[in-house]
């Protein structure tokens, strides 16, 4: 499917909750204080895009791409990145909160996660190699079948990683979020 492309536009305090985004391939753009709450970006391509301060909560995400995708102090709760284009796929995440959010079976390496509320948010079989999570809380965040090599938790809290069914080699923990490795085989630390 041929679709518009519209690059190096800016779009502001747009609602796109009953009159969606226009399926186009946007690069470039810049999307600011937008409600895609609950809308459908299915088949729609982001490439190069920056949202900032936009709300992406429950939002569908069938066959969307973003690639080299930037999220500033975005509200994403419950987005199936996993329905997402998986091509190319590359975002990064600056004070966001990404509750209950999926990216099971993602590749997604060297993703950057900063200042992050990723609680419940499921990793799932999903490639993060050499990704960061900086100062995040990974609160009941699940990691199972995951691959964590030479991630870097050093800064994040809420940290509980079975390091029997993940490859965390070479993963950065600090002294006290390296309790979480443990947490799976309910030892008591004192």
């Amino acid at each position: 499917m041929d679709l518009p492309f519209i690059a190096d536009k800016t779009f502001e305090s747009k609602d796109y909750t009953s009159n969606y985004l226009p399926k186009a391939e946007y690069d470039n753009c810049t999307f600011i204080n937008c409600d895609f709450s609950s809308s459908y970006l299915s088949m729609i391509s982001f490439l190069e895009c920056e949202f900032i301060d936009c709300n992406f909560s429950l939002t569908k995400t069938k066959e969307t791409a973003f690639k080299d995708a930037v999220f500033n102090n975005c509200k994403l709760l419950g987005v199936s990145f996993n329905d997402c284009s998986p091509f190319l796929f590359s975002v990064s995440f600056n004070d966001c909160i990404l509750n209950l959010s999926s990216f099971f079976d993602m590749k997604m390496k060297r993703s950057i996660f900063k200042k992050c509320k990723l609680e419940q948010t499921d990793f799932s079989n999903a490639d993060l190699a050499q990704s960061v999570f900086d100062e995040c809380d990974l609160n009941q965040t699940i990691f199972d079948g995951s691959i964590l090599e030479k991630v870097d938790f050093t800064t994040s809290k809420n940290i509980a990683i079975n390091p029997e069914v993940n490859r965390i080699k070479h993963a950065r923990f600090s002294k006290e979020n390296a309790l979480g490795l443990l947490s799976y085989y309910n030892i008591v630390i004192m």
